[in-house]
């Protein structure tokens, strides 16, 4: 129990990593499916500059093509992983980000297949003009 509870600051060792801020609001997702994308196998991202800002931001969505609740909501779970592992690493700061599932594939795809997705994603979208 004690190497759980050691840092009382609140850092759970990840001092070096960026805070990922979530997109909530419907108008941002509006904006982002303007944006540049890129189709992988097991998700699209979609991603937006935003020059002024100082974070970077990203947001997850699953339609109803991907299956039920339970369905969707593991498949975003495992988005939201990717994300927290990925893109602090490699994403842009000012840029937002959508990572958007696709059924049938995401919920079943190895984890590190959708990691190596995602980076490959990142590199094809910021390498576009």
């Amino acid at each position: 129990m004690s190497e759980f509870n050691t840092n009382k600051s609140g850092d759970h060792g990840s001092s070096d990593l960026l805070v990922l801020e979530r997109l909530k609001h419907r108008k941002d997702f509006l904006r982002l499916a303007h944006a540049k994308r890129v189709h992988s196998t097991s998700f699209v991202l979609q991603a937006r500059d935003r020059s002024n800002a100082q974070e970077m931001r990203v947001g997850f969505t699953c339609s109803k093509k991907v299956g039920n609740a339970v369905a969707r909501n593991r498949a975003k779970r495992r988005l939201r992983e990717i994300a927290r592992l990925v893109l602090p690493k490699f994403g842009r700061v000012g840029h937002d980000y959508v990572l958007i599932g696709r059924a049938n594939v995401t919920a079943t795809t190895k984890f590190t297949a959708l990691q190596e997705e995602l980076l490959s994603a990142l590199r094809k979208l910021h390498s576009k003009p």
